[in-house]
């Protein structure tokens, strides 16, 4: 039985962590930073609903960017990358329903959704750059 040398495994690691190079896992990273600091003053009536939410669909936009690197088609690829905007977009209307709801203020919608927005952006044109390679 052979065995994997360090430096094969180290290899090994460095490709499946491949996906802390993109800009737009790196972005969608810090922005769950800001989702969980940010509605971390929810009322505690919301604790198991909207900011629940929130945060579930936050996580499931970093999720799916990982997970989605990790496959083995570039087609798998970009339909993760798919169901990460989705996850995106649900996060839109969790921030502007909390906004509504008075648990951010206008700075704090304004900060969020430009930070959204930007990722969004990311997602779009790196989809589009992994659709050119089909």
């Amino acid at each position: 039985m052979k065995s994997e040398s360090v430096k094969e495994l180290e290899s090994k690691r460095e490709r499946n962590k491949g996906y802390h190079k993109l800009i737009l896992w790196q972005k969608a990273r810090e922005f769950l930073k800001l989702v969980y600091k940010y509605s971390e003053k929810f009322p505690k009536s919301e604790e198991y609903v909207l900011k629940s939410q929130l945060r579930r669909a936050a996580i499931s936009v970093v999720f799916n960017i990982v997970e989605g690197y990790r496959r083995s088609t570039t087609k798998e690829f970009i339909r993760f990358l798919n169901i990460s905007g989705a996850s995106l977009t649900e996060v839109e209307a969790c921030i502007e329903i909390a906004t509504d709801l008075g648990y951010f203020t206008l700075a704090d919608y304004r900060l969020l959704e430009e930070r959204r927005v930007e990722i969004e952006i990311i997602l779009f044109f790196f989809e589009k750059s992994l659709r050119k390679k089909l």
